[in-house]
């Protein structure tokens, strides 16, 4: 399975196994990662979910849909590698990914 770092605001990192086939939001609620509460379980309808993605694997991921860059106007501190990680679909290929929790969510 793929493994995936979480660094949270207070730069504690951990890593976590992700299914292949679930979100990177499914695997930090799975693993009960701190700063991501995912209150609309998903459904691209909330930035509860906000991370932002390493500099070194943004160019890895497809680019956020219309819906997830409507939603992220709601997420705190904006940034250019901000992404809901509900919309990062897990793929043998993001083995190693590092993604970083917001100080809140939006």
């Amino acid at each position: 399975m793929p493994k995936i770092t979480f660094v949270d605001s207070f730069g504690e990192a951990r890593e976590v196994e992700a299914e292949v086939g679930s979100t990177v939001m499914e695997a930090a609620v799975r693993n009960a990662v701190p700063q991501i509460a995912a209150e609309c379980g998903g459904g691209c309808a909330c930035a509860t979910c906000h991370v932002y993605v390493d500099d070194a694997w943004i160019k890895r991921l497809p680019e956020p849909s219309d819906q997830e860059e409507d939603m992220l106007d709601f997420a705190y501190e904006v940034k250019p590698n901000s992404r809901l990680s509900c919309q990062i679909a897990v793929t043998p290929e993001l083995d190693g990914l590092l993604v970083r929790t917001p100080e809140r969510q939006g």
